[in-house]
């Protein structure tokens, strides 16, 4: 009776096995991978690829993650860096991506881009998705969860991605099959590569705002980046990107000075820095001024990386081999890349 007892419940066992490994493949098949067109989606899950003992954390949104490349970081200055940046990522989504970075490591400068700070709620899913969905399960990810759901969104479908992709049959292509069980890198630490060409011009007016004023909890989730970087001895360095559009208001430049003052912290607007960057909006940027592209972002990241050694003291660590053989690898496929590019878009490289 004991032995069919055992064999009964063996057999409900492996059973239940089963459906778990097939409900896990189905998940894995059916949700996206983000490695064709649209490749934000993989930029937040690739940090945990990379081994944490970074001097430099960027956290934000777009203007972060295609306007400075780490690449040049390291090759000009000795600066171990990465991009902890998503399309659209919103304010309370970078608190809780640096609450889940100091579980790994804590470096010596945290960088946020303050446009972000114009959005207090979540406004679509998809941006949603694909911050949250590459962070690994911790206090931070629920709590991230939790902050940027929006009124037609489940907890469980971000526990359960197949309970929301579960309809997604028709869209699959090769690259869900090819990247079924390994994944494809598609940042350089977090930097999104461009190197083609589409200069700044008919860029629109700015259109007034009924109310110029950021939203409290906008500034709550500030206050909260503000406090952990203090409590973990991290330098916070406030920037705002060059980008020319959307719009950055003067209004809210004032309130940011006002901020970054009363905090005692360091702000660089990039807008009004043009001259000392070298930036020229008819040639560094791949999409009229939004975004910089490599042209752009390896002008920003000199500037940035002389800024960072000379203002704030980081030590230039090319010196070290372990680290250094790794940057090597880094740099060989940033280079790959960077050809591959421009044979794409049929460009020659520029000089220095």
């Amino acid at each position: 009776m004991k032995k069919a007892t055992a064999k009964k419940w063996g057999k409900w066992a492996a059973t239940l096995l089963l459906v778990v490994l097939v409900l896990g493949l189905l998940q894995r098949l059916l949700t996206p991978k983000y490695v064709a067109d649209v490749v934000e989606g993989a930029f937040v899950a690739e940090y945990y690829d990379d081994v944490p003992d970074h001097d430099v954390i960027f956290i934000g949104d777009c203007e972060v993650y295609e306007n400075f490349s780490p690449a040049v970081l390291w090759r000009d200055y000795g600066i171990n860096s990465y991009i902890r940046g998503s399309a659209e990522q919103y304010i309370f989504q970078s608190y809780y991506l640096l609450e889940d970075t100091l579980r790994y490591e804590t470096p010596k400068v945290v960088v946020f881009n303050v446009q972000a700070l114009q959005f207090a709620e979540a406004r679509n899913e998809a941006y949603n998705r694909m911050t949250l969905e590459g962070m690994r399960w911790s206090s931070a990810k629920v709590g991230a969860i939790l902050a940027s759901m929006q009124e037609d969104e489940h907890f469980l479908d971000y526990v359960f991605p197949l309970l929301r992709y579960h309809s997604r049959w028709s869209d699959l292509n090769a690259d869900d099959f090819r990247y079924l069980f390994r994944d494809k890198q598609v940042s350089h630490n977090g930097y999104y590569m461009r190197v083609d060409v589409r200069p700044a011009q008919d860029i629109p007016d700015a259109k007034p705002l009924a109310d110029y004023s950021f939203d409290e909890r906008a500034w709550a989730y500030l206050d909260r980046i503000t406090a952990l970087c203090a409590e973990n001895g991290i330098t916070l360095v406030l920037i705002k990107a060059p980008s020319l559009y959307p719009h950055w208001y003067a209004q809210w430049e004032t309130q940011v000075e006002a901020y970054a003052e009363r905090h005692a912290l360091r702000y660089i607007n990039f807008l009004e820095l043009q001259a000392e960057t070298g930036i020229d909006y008819s040639t560094d940027t791949y999409d009229a001024g939004l975004h910089m592209n490599l042209s752009g972002a390896e002008k920003l990241s000199k500037w940035f990386g002389r800024y960072l050694s000379d203002e704030l003291g980081l030590a230039d660590r090319r010196g070290e081999p372990e680290l250094a053989a790794r940057w090597a690898e880094k740099l060989a496929f940033y280079e790959a890349d960077k050809q591959a590019q421009y044979e794409k878009y049929g460009m020659q490289e520029k000089g220095d």
